[in-house]
């Protein structure tokens, strides 16, 4: 029999369902949990989560990594961070923001938004200026791309030179391409924690084997992984 068990799965899937929000509705990224563990792993290594609180719904190590640390080297040697400016689309990501912000040392901008119903939004306000200034809005699952399209031409429209994206998980479920191509994105960047089979020109794909293999080798040697956290 094995002498440990370790799942890795870099997209935790049912992580949004992180709290009960309205009655008789089910909290499914505890039940994945306990499925896991039921299922009998020992450890668990992970990705942007899209709440922090979920490591606490396992009774069992939780390593949780960020693609922080393949973004910041992107935007570090391939953007001007003397024009650049973070921006979160939605208020519940302005802690992941002011991460990168506070690294990079620039300014950072909020979208503050209104939803009728789950994937449709109502309305959309930003806090802050973004006249002039290159924008990379940062968040960390697309899903139909609803909310970062908006975003993206919200910001133009009150005058950023350019809107660019990055996002950990890219669920892109339909019509998530088709609101990209005809945004004024003018590139979005994401991991290779999903598959991304549809094709458009305005996305881009990272890898991230590079930080699993590493984090699984820590593991395995029974070493420290917290050389892998940049922010």
């Amino acid at each position: 029999s094995a002498k440990s068990i370790v799942a890795v799965i870099p997209y935790f899937g049912w992580a949004r369902q992180d709290r009960k929000d309205k009655p008789r509705v089910s909290i499914g990224a505890k039940m994945i949990a306990d499925m896991l563990s039921a299922a009998g792993i020992h450890r668990l290594i992970t990705m942007d989560l899209h709440a922090d609180q979920i490591q606490g719904f396992f009774n069992l190590p939780v390593d949780h990594l960020y693609a922080s640390a393949i973004f910041t080297d992107f935007i570090k040697h391939n953007l001007d961070l003397q024009n650049l400016v973070i921006a979160t689309p939605d208020v519940g990501g302005t802690k992941r923001a002011s991460s990168y912000a506070k690294y990079l040392g620039i300014p950072m901008v909020i979208c503050y938004k209104l939803r009728k119903k789950a994937n449709v939004i109502s309305e959309m306000q930003i806090i802050g200026d973004v006249t002039g200034m290159d924008v990379l809005l940062v968040d960390d699952i697309v899903d139909t791309a609803g909310t970062i399209t908006k975003a993206a031409d919200l910001m133009t429209q009150n005058g950023a030179r350019s809107v660019r994206a990055i996002a950990s998980h890219a669920v892109m479920s339909d019509p998530a391409s088709t609101r990209i191509d005809q945004s004024t994105l003018k590139e979005i960047l994401f991991t290779d924690s999903i598959p991304y089979t549809k094709k458009s020109e305005k996305v881009k794909i990272l890898s991230i084997s590079e930080v699993f293999a590493d984090s699984i080798r820590r593991v395995c040697n029974n070493e420290s992984i917290s050389s892998l956290y940049v922010l």
